[in-house]
């Protein structure tokens, strides 16, 4: 059941990490900087206030939080061993139904990318098939490393807010 914005404004910080500090993949500190940002208006004003924590933090915080996700369709992920909510998103988009030819093009492509970038390649994969995510993973492997820092980084944000969409009401 979504929560009214006017009861996420009166969580104390404590209790606003234990309900957001999972939206942005293992990484508290930004539901901990968008909690100092309260009151919030809406749950637009929400949605920003954890944006705007994440656009401020330096490169190497980005760079921990990239690297807190897990790789898509991996093993991790196969093996259910990831957060709930990704598990969830890799399900609606066809990952936990992939057939061993699919999951072995996955590690590859995870491989490739990890390789060339240093980081798990990012995606908010809500909304998608399993055939648009090869395609943005293909596409994006011909990326320079600060563009897909940066891709990887707004790939985050719509997680961030396709999360809070469905935590928090409008």
């Amino acid at each position: 059941m979504p929560i009214p914005p006017t009861d996420v404004n009166a969580l104390s910080p404590d209790d606003f990490v234990a309900a957001f500090g999972d939206v942005a993949e293992h990484s508290p500190w930004v539901a901990e900087g968008a909690a100092a940002l309260r009151p919030f208006a809406s749950r637009e004003a929400m949605i920003a206030a954890f944006e705007a924590v994440i656009d401020k933090a330096s490169v190497a915080k980005c760079l921990a939080l990239i690297r807190a996700h897990p790789d898509l369709a991996g093993k991790a992920a196969r093996a259910g061993a990831v957060a709930p909510d990704s598990r969830d998103e890799q399900a609606g988009a066809g990952l936990s139904a992939l057939t061993d030819a699919e999951f072995d093009r996955f590690f590859h492509l995870n491989a490739a990318y990890r390789e060339k970038f240093g980081f798990p390649f990012i995606l908010a994969v809500k909304g998608a098939s399993k055939e648009t995510i090869f395609a943005a993973f293909e596409e994006r492997l011909e990326y320079e490393p600060p563009s897909e820092f940066a891709e990887a980084i707004r790939q985050i944000v719509r997680i961030v807010r396709f999360r809070l969409e469905d935590r928090v009401a409008p």
